[in-house]
């Protein structure tokens, strides 16, 4: 039997992990099993549980993965108003609506978190939290730090509901018109200094 080194135990993680991000986004959590997502990281079913305790073990591991990654993208902005703008307008693009596999985790799999056991939960609400704040952190000055988490928290809910809405309405017209008016809305709130 091959001994593995960690390096490759880690690899592995992180390639069932990748996966596993992509086939839950584009199927949702009820629709990716294991046997899917390991086949999707061209691995065998067996070598699952070397990595993951259980499937919500497995989701939660993927929402504070891809939750963080978003994190950091914004956290990468420069701190000023016009890089919060091109976020705001790059996450309610059309080519970000179309691209469920690549895109935003919320977006795709927030309806299903819901229903998820405490694990997968409590793994989303530290990582929405921790967008929230470098969100609020983005925010120009001149607001009270509660006003920041409220502004801040509003603005991810516009964004979020948005794409959802346009994502799930078949026409491309008012599909467009949704995105812009989730542009529209947040760039509103984002300039209200109140």
């Amino acid at each position: 039997m091959a001994r593995y080194g960690v390096e490759h135990k880690a690899e592995t993680r992180r390639r069932i992990i990748e996966a596993a991000g992509r086939r839950l986004k584009q199927h949702g959590i009820d629709g990716s099993g294991i046997a899917a997502v390991m086949s999707d990281a061209d691995l065998t079913n067996g070598a699952f549980y070397a990595h993951f305790g259980s499937k919500s073990d497995l989701v939660a591991n993927v929402v504070t993965d891809q939750l963080e990654r978003q994190r950091a993208s914004i956290g990468a902005l420069p701190a000023d108003r016009d890089s919060l703008e091109d976020y705001i307008r790059g996450y309610l693009s059309t080519e970000h609506r179309d691209d469920h596999t690549g895109g935003c985790p919320t977006a795709a799999l927030l309806s299903e978190i819901g229903r998820c056991d405490a694990t997968v939960r409590d793994a989303y609400s530290e990582g929405a939290q921790s967008i929230v704040q470098e969100i609020a952190a983005h925010l120009p000055p001149g607001r009270s730090d509660t006003n920041q988490l409220q502004t801040a928290l509003g603005l991810f809910s516009i964004l979020v509901t948005s794409l959802q809405l346009a994502r799930a309405i078949s026409d491309p017209a008012l599909s467009d018109q949704v995105l812009d008016t989730g542009i529209h809305n947040a760039l509103r709130i984002l300039d209200d200094p109140a």
